[in-house]
């Protein structure tokens, strides 16, 4: 079940906030009845009607894009820059990115217009393994390193446990590369994992989400999820919900 404005929105009939607009004035119909409540949710099978037009209902797609540093993980950006939608702008589904990585973090990140898959894949709940490798400045003691395999404390609260694994160090540059395998979605936060033990990030890239990676694409390019893989996700994200409630 999905809000009735996120499904014409979806239909690419009008941008979320004009469909609101639409419902609140009485021109869209859920199985041939006026709505204007905007908490209503329909199903698939509901027929949407706005102003006396039924709305084609988009078949679901699943994306999964290399992204490159500098890119906004967004659908827009106020500021004019360049957002992960705009490596798709062939397609005519409204797609959007499930989570997000931050603008100097290239990597792995799914795209979809299926709100219930992303809504499951980022419940907080979820603990599907995200795996990053970071540059970062200075080599870290093996003490810090186990911190942050415990769990460690930042200012929105205590982190997980990790898996970390210190891949190689450069003691003329002095730096290292670390990879680090968390299962939380919080802001910034394998960058502010590694502050936290004295070592800033100088380069993160997202390898590897659940069981998907990034072989075979370049930084840029995107590919469509196999339907196993859509199942698989899925199933395996039911399942550690299951576990942990």
């Amino acid at each position: 079940m999905e809000r009735l404005q996120k499904v014409i929105a979806r239909a690419g009939i009008a941008s979320r906030r004009k469909s609101e607009e639409l419902i609140k004035e009485g021109r869209v119909k859920v199985n041939g009845k006026v709505v204007t409540e905007l908490g209503v949710k329909v199903s698939p099978s509901d027929k949407v009607e706005v102003n006396e037009i039924q709305i084609e209902k988009e078949e679901p797609v699943y994306f999964l894009l290399y992204k490159p540093r500098g890119v906004i993980s967004s659908v827009s950006d106020d500021k004019g820059r360049k957002v992960v939608t705009d490596f798709f702008s062939h397609f005519k589904e409204r797609i959007f990115p499930v989570g997000r990585l931050d603008y100097d973090t290239s990597g792995l990140l799914l795209l979809t217009n299926d709100g219930e898959f992303a809504n499951l894949l980022m419940h907080p709940k979820n603990e599907l393994d995200k795996v990053y490798v970071a540059k970062i400045k200075g080599i870290p003691l093996r003490e810090n390193l186990r911190k942050l395999e415990k769990g460690i404390r930042l200012e929105d609260g205590k982190t997980a446990p990790a898996k970390v694994n210190l891949l190689s160090v450069d003691k003329k540059k002095q730096t290292a590369i670390v990879e680090i395998t968390i299962h939380e979605g919080r802001n910034r936060q394998v960058r502010r994992m590694f502050e936290a033990i004295g070592n800033e990030v100088l380069k993160l890239k997202r390898e590897r989400y659940g069981f998907l990676t990034l072989n075979g694409l370049k930084t840029g390019e995107a590919r469509e999820l196999t339907p196993h893989e859509v199942k698989q996700l899925r199933a395996l994200a039911l399942d550690k919900l299951k576990k942990k409630s």
